[in-house]
């Protein structure tokens, strides 16, 4: 079976990759769009200028980037509050922002109740 191509709205990778931001935002779902339309920041240009120059230890706090298709291919060490997450970006991941991909929270994994946390914990064996 052959593999699926990836395809935005009817547009396949390399049309993407030949538009521009403006005509690119247009495909984006409305918030992007705005956020696109405002410009891009100081940050958001430096990150782009070293994702175009290939740079593999690029570490960003910028998590509301939207992802762009010249980010494709690319990996980007994106900061959840904690410590960096790297993410490869995939085709599938344009027009979603960048902190999406970094969780910032965990589940929490419970154990065995402290000492003294409860009359109950008393009957526990100590260890």
């Amino acid at each position: 079976m052959a593999k699926k191509e990836f395809s935005y709205r009817g547009k396949s990778l390399d049309e993407l990759k030949g538009m521009s931001i403006s005509e690119i935002s247009g495909l984006f779902t409305a918030r992007a769009r705005r956020t696109l339309k405002k410009g891009l920041t100081h940050e958001h240009k430096v990150v782009l200028e070293k994702v175009k120059l290939k740079d593999p230890n690029l570490k960003t706090h910028c998590r509301n980037m939207v992802v762009l298709p010249e980010m494709v291919n690319s990996t980007i060490k994106i900061h959840n509050g904690k410590e960096f997450v790297a993410v490869l970006i995939q085709p599938e991941m344009i027009g979603h922002y960048l902190g999406e991909f970094a969780m910032t929270r965990r589940g929490v994994k419970h154990s065995a109740p402290g000492i003294g946390a409860t009359k109950s914990s008393s009957n526990l064996s100590v260890k």
